[in-house]
């Protein structure tokens, strides 16, 4: 992916030897550049020596210090890492080394790549499901398209598209802060509410401004998409769209009805699929090609994915809702029916705050709460009072068995959490496969 035409004779460092790290490292020595790598974790660090054992002359493991990085051309960082918290951004400064991530070096590589597209996606929700939806909708029209960024595999693990290719790539604001040249052909903003505060100095103020940095990057040209209240109210979006049109995602017209694309449910879904289509039709699809790809969209494991439905019941794995304002679009996609309220919902883990926040709105469509992990309790005292049932599980597989004993035909038994996973499973997708698990033990036909 990268070329040696820019990276042969520089020198990087690379912190951070998990699978993104090692695919740039191995990417920048095929490039002919000089890496200096390190991994507070020895295990890592021998797992990448014994990888990186062909590349001996040109990667050396060893602690980043300002003497060992000086003169570097950049310090590759993985997006997990704080950087306005962490000891490496002192290293930067003494060094006066820019702090960078492996998207900035993709950037870098563009101009010597075949002539090619780029979308970046990024928003505090939806960014999966749009990134994911692009890339059906280009495939489904016999166009060369490749996911990268925050979803796919690391962009410098792979070949280069041929011309006229398109890269659909996820941005979180953790990898556009730690890019500097990313012009994108189209750039989506999808929606910004409060997330990730810790990582930003100055609150929310820094998040958003992280954000439009990705219009900022594109200098007037290309494409912009953005949610109306980010563009009218958010004053770091308005300002990066000064003087540019961009497509409002609320003003799309959509290529058909929403009841037809089945994983494409819930107001929020809206405007994933209205940003998807303003996208595609600038790439140059017709609506009828757009509107069927809308049907055939599969949808993400772990986002709203419909996973079996067992006596008239359908079960929703939405364990990628790790924060109230993601589970809040999964409660408002099952309206209540004549019957009352249909969801039987599962909710708790390790809080990302101490209140309901954006799910406020939308405890009316709540038959029952299944309360689990640490925040358990603390959602019950929330809840109590709030819908018609709160039922304290503390582990996932009694509030399963419990759901699934209680809901009636046509109700929605949905694993939402509204919290990060780490209390009782390593991260969201094991979360969420457990659940699969759990529901298929049931019997069913799986959808």
């Amino acid at each position: 992916m990268l070329p040696e035409a820019v990276f042969a004779g520089t020198r990087y460092a690379v912190l951070g030897l998990a699978r993104t790290g090692l695919a740039t490292i191995c990417a920048l020595c095929r490039a002919g550049a000089q890496v200096v790598a390190w991994d507070r974790s020895a295990d890592a660090r021998e797992a990448a020596q014994a990888m990186l054992s062909d590349n001996t002359g040109l990667c050396e493991i060893a602690e980043l210090t300002a003497q060992s990085v000086r003169g570097c051309n950049g310090i590759v960082v993985s997006p997990g890492v704080p950087i306005n918290a962490h000891p490496i951004a002192g290293v930067a400064r003494s060094a006066n080394v820019p702090l960078i991530g492996d998207i900035e070096l993709f950037a870098l590589a563009r101009p010597h790549l075949p002539p090619h597209r780029v979308i970046g996606i990024t928003g505090t929700n939806g960014k999966s499901t749009t990134t994911a939806l692009i890339h059906h909708l280009l495939e489904s029209a016999g166009q060369i398209a490749r996911l990268g960024g925050n979803i796919g595999i690391p962009i410098l693990g792979t070949e280069p598209l041929p011309a006229a290719g398109t890269y659909v790539l996820e941005l979180s604001s953790y990898q556009i802060d730690l890019t500097r040249t990313l012009e994108c052909d189209v750039a989506i903003l999808l929606n910004i509410s409060p997330d990730h505060l810790d990582r930003y100095d100055d609150g929310f103020v820094g998040y958003a401004a992280s954000k439009a940095r990705l219009f900022e990057m594109q200098h007037g040209k290309g494409l912009a998409i953005v949610d109306r209240h980010s563009l009218m109210d958010i004053r770091p979006v308005a300002r990066a769209l000064e003087h540019r049109a961009p497509v409002v995602i609320e003003d799309v017209a959509l290529p058909g009805d929403q009841s037809d694309w089945p994983a494409l449910q819930g107001p929020h879904n809206l405007g994933n699929a209205a940003a998807a289509v303003a996208t595609a039709r600038r790439l140059g699809l017709d609506d009828n090609v757009i509107a069927a790809g809308l049907k055939s969209f599969p949808g993400l494991p772990h986002r709203m994915e419909r996973v079996a439905t067992i006596g008239g019941v359908l079960f929703i794995n939405d364990s990628k809702a790790t924060n109230p304002a993601s589970t809040a679009p999964a409660l408002a996609a099952f309206a209540p029916d004549d019957a009352g309220p249909r969801i039987h919902w599962i909710v708790g883990g390790l809080p990302k705050g101490d209140t309901l926040g954006e799910i406020e709105p939308h405890l009316g469509h709540v038959a029952t709460a299944y309360t689990i992990g640490e925040a358990g309790a603390m959602f019950a005292d929330l809840l109590e009072g709030r819908v018609p049932r709160v039922v304290r599980s503390e582990l996932m597989a009694e509030a399963v068995r419990a759901a699934a004993a209680a809901a009636r035909p046509g109700d929605v038994v949905l694993l939402s959490p509204a919290c990060a996973s780490f209390d009782q499973f390593r991260d969201y997708e094991k979360r969420g496969e457990a659940f699969v698990s759990m529901v298929h033990s049931l019997g069913g036909d799986a959808r």
